[in-house]
Order: structure tokens, then sequence, then C-alpha cells
């Protein structure tokens, strides 16, 4: 029997069937002994063939090749990695300026990471209505640094039902997963969206102004009679990038990637090399210090508590 997951709790699937049932699955014992290097093999969004016993008890047996996914460092497994879903269309990263604050380096390691497993993003800026002058300002600037590389920007209150309108076209008839910071406002978007989801909302802790866990689970939910669907996952603290070659990483900052074809080393890092594009390019203000900041830090970040810190770069 075939079909998609659409929930994963940690100990179980729901997946539904091609003949539209519900079915709570496991997974067989021997599955985690092929070779996959992540705390979880199966994730939201895979195809699986499922075997259903004569006692009703249920086991996912295989998995259909993916066409992408998004995985990161698992947090307490650095020899691991984590994917937050599978066969997507594209991803919404909600991002706000504060309350709690996202940081660049957090941002520009999910962009990496999404553009070498060749998912599209876009950057949902949430919490519009609480700004001040100082954060708009801000908030300005980052949504004219990253339109200018390629990645299309909205600002939007999830509370208030600002912005929901236009985002709602960017789903039609895709799969797309939400990602972001605990407290960003994933859940209260997901509820404008789509009401009858009531995921759970919390409130963000004043002690350090950051998001508590309300999602525990990823789950997909239908939008619309459409084949469009939306994947919450849990807030993530910190995104580790996992299985990145050095030579390969400017490759995934498209700005660093376009100089770097005139460095005059083929295998420049962009560092300290002669004849360095990419460094020209900074000091005549073409590519932003903050990206070539994340760019470093992903190259030279090789203890977990760097990448948790994500200061914020201006």
């Amino acid at each position: 029997m075939h079909g998609l997951i659409t929930k994963n709790t940690g100990s179980w699937y729901l997946v539904h069937t091609d003949d539209g049932q519900d079915i709570e699955c496991k997974i067989k014992g021997n599955f985690r002994l092929k070779g996959i290097r992540s705390t979880n093999p199966v994730a939201v969004g895979d195809r699986v063939e499922i075997i259903v016993n004569t006692e009703g008890t249920a086991f996912i047996s295989q998995i259909d090749d993916r066409k992408n996914y998004i995985i990161r460092k698992a947090s307490n497994l650095s020899k691991q990695s984590h994917i937050l879903a599978a066969n997507v269309d594209q991803c919404l990263l909600i991002v706000t300026i504060n309350y709690p604050e996202t940081s660049t380096t957090f941002i520009d390691r999910f962009l990496a990471s999404a553009e070498a497993y060749r998912v599209p993003v876009k950057l949902v800026f949430n919490k519009i209505d609480l700004y001040n002058e100082d954060e708009q300002h801000y908030l300005d600037g980052l949504i004219n640094l990253y339109t200018t590389i390629g990645y299309p920007c909205f600002t939007i209150s999830a509370l208030q039902r600002d912005g929901i309108d236009a985002l709602k076209e960017e789903l039609k008839e895709k799969i797309t997963l939400f990602s972001g910071h605990s407290g960003v406002g994933k859940s209260t978007l997901i509820n404008a969206i789509i009401p009858e989801a009531d995921t759970k909302t919390g409130e963000i802790s004043q002690s350090h102004l950051k998001g508590m866990h309300t999602t525990t689970f990823s789950e997909m939910f239908p939008l619309g009679s459409d084949n469009s669907y939306i994947i919450d996952t849990p807030g993530i603290k910190g995104f580790g990038t996992f299985d990145m070659e050095e030579t390969e990483i400017g490759h995934y900052f498209p700005e660093i990637f376009k100089f770097s074809a005139n460095c005059k080393y083929g295998n420049c890092t962009h560092r300290h090399e002669p004849g360095c594009a990419v460094l020209e390019a900074i000091n005549q203000h073409y590519i932003s210090e903050s990206r070539y900041n994340s760019y470093l830090s992903i190259i030279e970040d090789k203890e977990e508590a760097k990448y948790r810190t994500g200061l914020k770069k201006r």
C-alpha cells in the first residue's frame, strides 16, 4: 500500500494512503540499518510504501526517491542530520526583527542549506505591527538586501491579519514548508490561513524575548482543494548546516557564486587569496558583510555552540 507521510510525532507516522485512508505507522526494525544518517529517516512529505499486518499494525517498508528536502545538523548529535520535510515546492522562512529576534546568521544558514537541496525560499517578515522606527529601518534594509540577491520578501502581521491575502496567493498549488524560530508566529500565521487547523500558539518568554515551543511535531495541512499543502514544523533555535564541502559553500550564496567566476584561482575560498573577486566585491559593497560573515561561519564553524548563539549582523 502506498501513501504520503502527513504527520511525524517522533514515535509514529500518519500515512494518508492513495485510496484515502489515514493509517498510523511505525518504522520496521531494520529500516535504520540502511545507512541513513538521520535522527528521522522518514519525514513529512515523503511518499512511502507500507505493510498492514492482519492484526492491524502497520509498518513503513520503503521510501520513494525524494525530489528534494530541507536538512540541518541534528541539535544534539553532530554527526547526524535532521530532515525538516521532503518533496516540497517551496519554503516560507518566518522571520521577526524582534520579539524574538532572528539573526541574519540563522537566515543565511537556512538559505544556504535550501540552495544546496534545491528548495526555493521566500522570506516572510512577521510582527510588523510591533516594530519601532529603528526596527522598521532595519527591516527595510534586510528586505532590500535579500530581494536584491533574489529572495522574495513579504511583510505581515499574522495577529492583525495584515498581508495574509497576498501570502495566500503564493501558496496555491504548492506544498510549502513553514519554518523559523519558536515564537516568530508560525502557528498564528497558519491559523490565519487555515482557521480549521487550530494549531497551538504560545507566549513569548519576557525574560529572554524568545519563543517557547508550541508545535512539538511536524504535520501537513491541506489548503483548499487545489493540491496545496502547508507543512508546519517545530521551531528551531539554531541552524547547523550538514554535509557541505568547503569548496561548495560559496555556490550556495548566489551573490558570492556570481563574483567567484572572476577569482584568480578556481579553488579560491574567498578568505585570503590574491586576486579574489569576492573580497573585492565586498570592499566595493556589492556583497554585504553580514552575508560574507555568514559564509565564513559555515566554513569555520566546527563547534555546535557557534551557530546556536546567532549574533545579529548589521
